[in-house]
Protein backbone atom coordinates (compact mmCIF):
# COMPACT_ATOMS: atom_id res chain seq x y z
CA UNK A 1 0.00 0.00 0.00
CA UNK A 2 1.41 3.29 -1.19
CA UNK A 3 0.21 6.83 0.10
CA UNK A 4 1.94 10.34 -0.71
CA UNK A 5 0.75 13.53 1.30
CA UNK A 6 -1.59 14.97 -1.31
CA UNK A 7 -4.63 13.56 1.08
CA UNK A 8 -2.96 16.22 3.58
CA UNK A 9 -5.26 19.21 1.48
CA UNK A 10 -5.01 22.34 3.16
CA UNK A 11 -7.75 23.94 4.27
CA UNK A 12 -9.47 27.14 6.21
CA UNK A 13 -12.17 25.16 8.01
CA UNK A 14 -12.39 24.91 11.21
CA UNK A 15 -14.56 22.14 10.85
CA UNK A 16 -13.32 18.55 11.07
CA UNK A 17 -12.82 16.73 7.05
CA UNK A 18 -11.64 13.54 6.01
CA UNK A 19 -8.20 14.69 5.41
CA UNK A 20 -7.27 15.61 8.75
CA UNK A 21 -8.62 18.73 10.85
CA UNK A 22 -8.64 22.48 10.10
CA UNK A 23 -7.34 24.94 11.90
CA UNK A 24 -8.97 26.08 14.89
CA UNK A 25 -7.84 27.63 18.86
CA UNK A 26 -7.87 24.24 20.26
CA UNK A 27 -8.65 20.85 19.68
CA UNK A 28 -11.70 18.79 21.23
CA UNK A 29 -10.88 15.85 23.43
CA UNK A 30 -14.60 15.09 24.29
CA UNK A 31 -15.89 18.14 26.19
CA UNK A 32 -12.66 18.74 28.52
CA UNK A 33 -10.19 21.77 27.60
CA UNK A 34 -8.34 21.98 24.09
CA UNK A 35 -5.59 19.97 24.10
CA UNK A 36 -2.16 22.55 22.71
CA UNK A 37 1.42 21.18 22.56
CA UNK A 38 4.18 22.84 24.43
CA UNK A 39 6.73 23.93 21.96
CA UNK A 40 8.50 26.24 24.44
CA UNK A 41 11.21 23.54 24.40
CA UNK A 42 12.10 23.86 20.83
CA UNK A 43 15.89 25.43 19.91
CA UNK A 44 15.06 27.95 16.53
CA UNK A 45 17.84 29.33 17.46
CA UNK A 46 19.76 28.70 14.63
CA UNK A 47 16.51 29.05 12.35
CA UNK A 48 16.89 33.17 11.90
CA UNK A 49 19.90 32.90 9.18
CA UNK A 50 19.21 33.95 5.51
CA UNK A 51 16.84 32.02 4.14
CA UNK A 52 16.11 29.44 6.41
CA UNK A 53 11.99 28.81 7.41
CA UNK A 54 10.19 31.03 9.87
CA UNK A 55 8.69 29.52 12.46
CA UNK A 56 5.70 30.91 11.42
CA UNK A 57 5.55 28.67 8.54
CA UNK A 58 3.71 26.01 10.60
CA UNK A 59 1.01 27.88 10.46
CA UNK A 60 -0.29 26.12 6.99
CA UNK A 61 -3.78 25.69 7.43
CA UNK A 62 -3.90 21.71 8.06
CA UNK A 63 -4.74 21.27 11.36
CA UNK A 64 -3.90 22.09 14.71
CA UNK A 65 -3.66 18.28 15.90
CA UNK A 66 -1.84 17.32 12.40
CA UNK A 67 0.73 20.22 13.28
CA UNK A 68 1.47 19.81 16.87
CA UNK A 69 1.60 16.14 16.55
CA UNK A 70 4.49 16.31 14.30
CA UNK A 71 6.80 18.65 15.56
CA UNK A 72 6.05 17.00 19.18
CA UNK A 73 7.24 13.91 17.56
CA UNK A 74 10.50 15.67 15.76
CA UNK A 75 10.98 17.44 19.18
CA UNK A 76 11.23 13.92 20.71
CA UNK A 77 8.39 14.06 22.57
CA UNK A 78 6.58 10.79 21.87
CA UNK A 79 4.54 10.13 24.75
CA UNK A 80 3.20 14.03 24.01
CA UNK A 81 2.17 13.36 20.08
CA UNK A 82 0.81 10.52 21.33
CA UNK A 83 -1.84 11.53 23.81
CA UNK A 84 -2.41 14.39 21.58
CA UNK A 85 -3.62 12.11 18.96
CA UNK A 86 -5.76 9.19 20.70
CA UNK A 87 -7.65 12.60 22.52
CA UNK A 88 -8.92 12.98 18.69
CA UNK A 89 -9.61 9.00 18.08
CA UNK A 90 -11.17 9.09 21.54
CA UNK A 91 -13.95 11.79 20.79
CA UNK A 92 -17.33 10.53 19.27
CA UNK A 93 -17.99 13.88 17.61
CA UNK A 94 -14.72 13.94 15.76
CA UNK A 95 -14.31 12.32 11.93
CA UNK A 96 -10.61 11.48 11.35
CA UNK A 97 -9.50 11.18 8.17
CA UNK A 98 -6.82 8.67 6.65
CA UNK A 99 -3.71 11.35 7.43
CA UNK A 100 -4.33 11.14 11.36
CA UNK A 101 -4.92 7.58 11.27
CA UNK A 102 -1.54 7.17 9.29
CA UNK A 103 0.77 9.09 12.03
CA UNK A 104 -1.00 7.37 14.93
CA UNK A 105 -0.46 3.61 13.44
CA UNK A 106 3.15 4.77 12.36
CA UNK A 107 3.61 6.56 15.76
CA UNK A 108 3.28 2.73 17.15
CA UNK A 109 5.28 1.11 14.75
CA UNK A 110 7.89 3.66 15.63
CA UNK A 111 7.72 2.97 19.36
CA UNK A 112 7.14 -0.65 19.07
CA UNK A 113 3.47 -0.66 20.65
CA UNK A 114 2.57 -3.83 18.68
CA UNK A 115 -0.88 -4.37 21.18
CA UNK A 116 -1.91 -0.87 20.66
CA UNK A 117 -1.42 -1.21 16.58
CA UNK A 118 -3.32 -4.37 16.51
CA UNK A 119 -6.41 -2.42 18.50
CA UNK A 120 -6.42 0.50 16.24
CA UNK A 121 -5.99 -1.22 12.72
CA UNK A 122 -9.28 -2.91 13.11
CA UNK A 123 -11.07 -0.13 13.21
CA UNK A 124 -8.94 1.55 10.57
CA UNK A 125 -10.13 -1.60 8.22
CA UNK A 126 -13.43 -0.88 9.23
CA UNK A 127 -13.50 2.51 8.34
CA UNK A 128 -11.62 2.77 4.94
CA UNK A 129 -13.15 -1.24 4.17
CA UNK A 130 -9.68 -1.99 2.69
CA UNK A 131 -6.19 -4.21 4.23
CA UNK A 132 -4.91 -1.85 6.64
CA UNK A 133 -1.12 -1.47 6.85
CA UNK A 134 1.04 -4.46 8.20
CA UNK A 135 2.56 -4.36 11.52
CA UNK A 136 6.57 -3.76 11.39
CA UNK A 137 8.85 -2.87 14.58
CA UNK A 138 10.09 0.25 13.62
CA UNK A 139 11.69 1.18 16.74
CA UNK A 140 14.65 -1.29 16.54
CA UNK A 141 17.79 0.48 15.22
CA UNK A 142 18.24 -1.16 11.43
CA UNK A 143 21.30 -2.00 10.48
CA UNK A 144 23.61 0.23 7.53
CA UNK A 145 22.28 -1.69 4.54
CA UNK A 146 25.50 -0.50 2.73
CA UNK A 147 28.67 0.72 3.66
CA UNK A 148 29.96 4.33 3.33
CA UNK A 149 31.31 4.81 -0.10
CA UNK A 150 33.13 7.85 -1.75
CA UNK A 151 30.51 9.86 -4.10
CA UNK A 152 30.24 8.81 -7.48
CA UNK A 153 30.25 11.80 -10.33
CA UNK A 154 29.06 10.19 -13.76
CA UNK A 155 30.83 12.93 -16.65
CA UNK A 156 28.37 14.09 -19.09
CA UNK A 157 28.71 12.72 -22.59
CA UNK A 158 30.85 15.67 -24.33
CA UNK A 159 33.85 16.90 -22.40
CA UNK A 160 33.97 20.54 -23.55
CA UNK A 161 34.48 24.31 -21.80
CA UNK A 162 31.01 23.78 -20.49
CA UNK A 163 32.46 20.59 -18.21
CA UNK A 164 34.38 23.56 -16.42
CA UNK A 165 31.48 24.45 -13.70
CA UNK A 166 31.43 20.41 -12.74
CA UNK A 167 34.65 19.80 -12.70
CA UNK A 168 35.24 22.26 -10.53
CA UNK A 169 32.61 21.05 -8.02
CA UNK A 170 34.43 17.66 -8.21
CA UNK A 171 37.26 19.22 -7.02
CA UNK A 172 35.36 20.72 -3.99
CA UNK A 173 34.04 17.17 -3.40
CA UNK A 174 36.95 15.91 -3.03
CA UNK A 175 38.54 18.17 -0.89
CA UNK A 176 35.66 18.15 1.59
CA UNK A 177 35.34 14.21 1.48
CA UNK A 178 38.88 13.01 0.38
CA UNK A 179 37.77 10.57 -1.84
CA UNK A 180 35.69 10.19 -5.17
CA UNK A 181 34.71 7.63 -7.61
CA UNK A 182 34.17 9.19 -10.92
CA UNK A 183 32.42 6.93 -14.13
CA UNK A 184 33.52 7.86 -17.83
CA UNK A 185 31.09 5.39 -19.21
CA UNK A 186 28.52 8.14 -20.48
CA UNK A 187 31.89 10.26 -22.21
CA UNK A 188 31.13 10.15 -26.27
CA UNK A 189 33.23 13.05 -26.94
CA UNK A 190 36.40 15.30 -26.44
CA UNK A 191 37.57 18.61 -27.76
CA UNK A 192 40.88 20.60 -26.69
CA UNK A 193 39.22 22.33 -23.96
CA UNK A 194 37.73 19.42 -22.27
CA UNK A 195 40.89 17.71 -22.30
CA UNK A 196 42.74 20.66 -20.71
CA UNK A 197 40.39 20.58 -18.28
CA UNK A 198 40.60 16.89 -17.15
CA UNK A 199 44.16 16.76 -17.21
CA UNK A 200 44.05 19.82 -14.70
CA UNK A 201 40.87 18.61 -12.11
CA UNK A 202 43.52 15.38 -11.99
CA UNK A 203 46.03 17.32 -11.50
CA UNK A 204 44.28 19.44 -8.49
CA UNK A 205 42.40 16.25 -6.75
CA UNK A 206 46.49 14.85 -6.70
CA UNK A 207 47.78 17.70 -5.49
CA UNK A 208 44.59 18.03 -2.77
CA UNK A 209 45.57 13.95 -1.66
CA UNK A 210 42.27 13.00 -2.87
CA UNK A 211 41.75 8.85 -3.35
CA UNK A 212 39.97 8.84 -6.74
CA UNK A 213 38.57 5.77 -8.56
CA UNK A 214 37.74 5.84 -12.46
CA UNK A 215 35.63 3.47 -14.12
CA UNK A 216 35.18 2.90 -17.28
CA UNK A 217 39.09 4.45 -18.43
CA UNK A 218 38.59 2.86 -21.60
CA UNK A 219 36.06 4.88 -22.77
CA UNK A 220 38.45 7.90 -22.96
CA UNK A 221 41.41 6.15 -23.80
CA UNK A 222 39.76 5.48 -27.16
CA UNK A 223 38.65 8.80 -27.76
CA UNK A 224 41.96 9.98 -27.19
CA UNK A 225 43.93 7.42 -29.15
CA UNK A 226 42.85 9.08 -32.63
CA UNK A 227 44.70 12.66 -31.51
CA UNK A 228 47.71 10.51 -30.63
CA UNK A 229 50.22 10.39 -33.91
CA UNK A 230 53.77 8.98 -32.77
CA UNK A 231 55.98 11.20 -34.53
CA UNK A 232 53.71 14.28 -34.84
CA UNK A 233 54.83 16.23 -31.61
CA UNK A 234 51.61 17.92 -31.20
CA UNK A 235 48.51 17.60 -29.20
CA UNK A 236 50.29 17.48 -26.14
CA UNK A 237 47.68 17.19 -23.60
CA UNK A 238 46.10 14.38 -25.29
CA UNK A 239 49.42 12.08 -25.03
CA UNK A 240 49.80 13.16 -21.24
CA UNK A 241 46.08 12.51 -20.44
CA UNK A 242 46.16 8.87 -22.30
CA UNK A 243 48.88 8.15 -20.69
CA UNK A 244 46.78 8.88 -17.19
CA UNK A 245 43.85 6.79 -18.51
CA UNK A 246 46.23 4.23 -19.17
CA UNK A 247 47.02 3.77 -15.29
CA UNK A 248 43.56 3.56 -14.65
CA UNK A 249 42.59 0.55 -16.90
CA UNK A 250 45.75 -1.11 -15.73
CA UNK A 251 46.99 -1.80 -19.00
CA UNK A 252 51.11 -2.01 -18.47
CA UNK A 253 51.72 -2.83 -22.09
CA UNK A 254 50.20 -0.41 -23.73
CA UNK A 255 51.40 2.37 -20.99
CA UNK A 256 54.78 1.39 -21.63
CA UNK A 257 54.29 1.41 -25.78
CA UNK A 258 52.67 4.81 -25.83
CA UNK A 259 55.43 5.96 -23.25
CA UNK A 260 57.98 5.07 -25.48
CA UNK A 261 56.39 6.70 -28.61
CA UNK A 262 56.25 9.67 -26.22
CA UNK A 263 59.75 9.84 -25.63
CA UNK A 264 60.78 9.77 -29.34
CA UNK A 265 57.81 11.95 -30.42
CA UNK A 266 58.66 15.05 -27.85
CA UNK A 267 62.15 13.73 -26.88
CA UNK A 268 61.36 13.68 -23.43
CA UNK A 269 61.13 11.60 -20.39
CA UNK A 270 57.85 9.96 -19.97
CA UNK A 271 56.06 9.63 -17.00
CA UNK A 272 56.54 6.25 -14.92
CA UNK A 273 54.25 3.58 -14.83
CA UNK A 274 51.66 3.42 -11.79
CA UNK A 275 48.66 0.91 -11.56
CA UNK A 276 45.27 2.72 -10.76
CA UNK A 277 43.34 -0.01 -11.52
CA UNK A 278 39.83 -0.07 -9.28
CA UNK A 279 40.57 -2.32 -6.41
CA UNK A 280 39.03 -5.93 -7.04
CA UNK A 281 35.96 -6.53 -6.32
CA UNK A 282 34.76 -2.79 -6.41
CA UNK A 283 31.85 -3.47 -9.13
CA UNK A 284 31.56 -1.00 -12.15
CA UNK A 285 28.48 1.18 -12.08
CA UNK A 286 26.23 0.21 -15.15
CA UNK A 287 27.01 1.98 -18.73
CA UNK A 288 23.50 1.56 -19.49
CA UNK A 289 20.87 4.88 -19.13
CA UNK A 290 17.74 4.63 -17.72
CA UNK A 291 14.37 6.32 -19.90
CA UNK A 292 15.64 9.41 -17.75
CA UNK A 293 19.37 9.04 -18.66
CA UNK A 294 20.24 9.11 -15.31
CA UNK A 295 21.12 6.63 -12.80
CA UNK A 296 18.94 4.16 -10.63
CA UNK A 297 21.36 4.22 -7.86
CA UNK A 298 19.59 5.84 -4.54
CA UNK A 299 20.41 7.59 -1.87
CA UNK A 300 19.89 6.70 1.83
CA UNK A 301 19.15 8.34 4.86
CA UNK A 302 19.32 6.50 7.77
CA UNK A 303 18.35 6.87 12.01
CA UNK A 304 17.73 10.08 12.51
CA UNK A 305 18.45 13.72 10.85
CA UNK A 306 18.92 16.52 13.71
CA UNK A 307 20.74 19.56 13.51
CA UNK A 308 21.22 22.17 11.01
CA UNK A 309 24.75 21.02 9.80
CA UNK A 310 23.83 16.88 8.77
CA UNK A 311 26.56 15.44 7.32
CA UNK A 312 23.47 13.15 5.42
CA UNK A 313 22.20 16.35 4.03
CA UNK A 314 25.45 17.38 2.59
CA UNK A 315 25.99 14.33 1.37
CA UNK A 316 22.58 14.41 -0.77
CA UNK A 317 23.61 17.57 -2.40
CA UNK A 318 27.09 15.57 -3.54
CA UNK A 319 24.83 12.47 -4.68
CA UNK A 320 22.50 15.32 -6.66
CA UNK A 321 24.93 16.30 -8.97
CA UNK A 322 25.38 14.38 -11.77
CA UNK A 323 22.02 13.51 -11.42
CA UNK A 324 18.05 14.84 -13.18
CA UNK A 325 16.34 12.43 -11.02
CA UNK A 326 17.91 12.01 -6.99
CA UNK A 327 15.87 9.11 -5.55
CA UNK A 328 16.31 8.94 -1.81
CA UNK A 329 15.18 6.15 -0.05
CA UNK A 330 13.69 7.04 3.54
CA UNK A 331 12.38 3.77 4.83
CA UNK A 332 14.83 3.44 7.73
CA UNK A 333 14.69 7.33 8.53
CA UNK A 334 13.00 7.45 11.93
CA UNK A 335 12.95 10.89 13.20
CA UNK A 336 13.86 14.35 11.57
CA UNK A 337 14.15 17.17 13.90
CA UNK A 338 12.95 20.85 13.12
CA UNK A 339 16.03 22.35 12.78
CA UNK A 340 17.36 19.64 10.26
CA UNK A 341 13.97 19.72 8.27
CA UNK A 342 14.76 23.79 7.90
CA UNK A 343 18.11 22.31 6.53
CA UNK A 344 16.95 19.80 4.78
CA UNK A 345 14.26 22.24 3.29
CA UNK A 346 16.98 24.90 1.47
CA UNK A 347 19.13 22.12 0.16
CA UNK A 348 16.23 20.62 -1.59
CA UNK A 349 14.78 24.47 -2.45
CA UNK A 350 18.14 24.69 -4.06
CA UNK A 351 18.11 21.24 -5.76
CA UNK A 352 14.91 22.53 -7.29
CA UNK A 353 16.13 25.89 -8.51
CA UNK A 354 18.79 23.84 -10.36
CA UNK A 355 16.05 21.45 -12.06
CA UNK A 356 16.63 18.56 -10.08
CA UNK A 357 13.55 16.17 -9.20
CA UNK A 358 13.49 14.78 -5.88
CA UNK A 359 12.05 11.84 -4.75
CA UNK A 360 11.86 11.10 -0.82
CA UNK A 361 10.43 7.38 -0.97
CA UNK A 362 8.57 5.49 1.99
CA UNK A 363 8.42 8.40 4.25
CA UNK A 364 6.78 6.84 7.45
CA UNK A 365 3.85 9.49 8.10
CA UNK A 366 5.06 11.47 11.03
CA UNK A 367 8.07 12.20 9.59
CA UNK A 368 5.62 13.20 6.25
CA UNK A 369 3.46 15.45 8.33
CA UNK A 370 6.57 17.46 9.62
CA UNK A 371 7.27 17.54 5.90
CA UNK A 372 4.25 18.95 5.20
CA UNK A 373 4.38 21.02 8.09
CA UNK A 374 7.58 22.72 6.55
CA UNK A 375 6.64 22.77 3.48
CA UNK A 376 8.95 20.41 2.34
CA UNK A 377 6.37 18.98 0.11
CA UNK A 378 6.51 21.53 -2.19
CA UNK A 379 10.46 21.16 -3.31
CA UNK A 380 10.69 17.67 -3.44
CA UNK A 381 8.18 14.60 -4.09
CA UNK A 382 6.88 13.31 -0.85
CA UNK A 383 6.03 9.41 -1.05
CA UNK A 384 4.70 7.81 2.29
CA UNK A 385 5.09 4.03 3.25
CA UNK A 386 2.33 1.66 3.24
Amino acid sequence: MAFNLNPFKKTSSTQPSQSGFGRSSGTSTGGGAPVKADLSALDFSNMSQQGAIEVTEIATGIGVVYEEAAVLYANGNDRDAEQLLTAVFDDPTATVGEGLWMMLLDLYRLTGQRERFDARVIDYARRFERSPPAWEDLSVQPSKRRTEAAALINLPAALTAQTAQQLQQICVIGRKSGSLRVDLGRVRSIDDQGCLLVSQTLTQLSADRVKLTIFNASRLVDLLSARVKPGQADNRDYWMLMLEMLKYTGESSRFEDLAVDYAVTFEESPPSWESKQPAQGEAEPAVGENSSGQSEEEFFFDSELTGSSSEAIRKLDEFALSRQMVIVDCSQLRRVDFVAAGTLFNALASLQARGKIVQLHKVNAMVGALMRVMSIDQVAQVMLRG
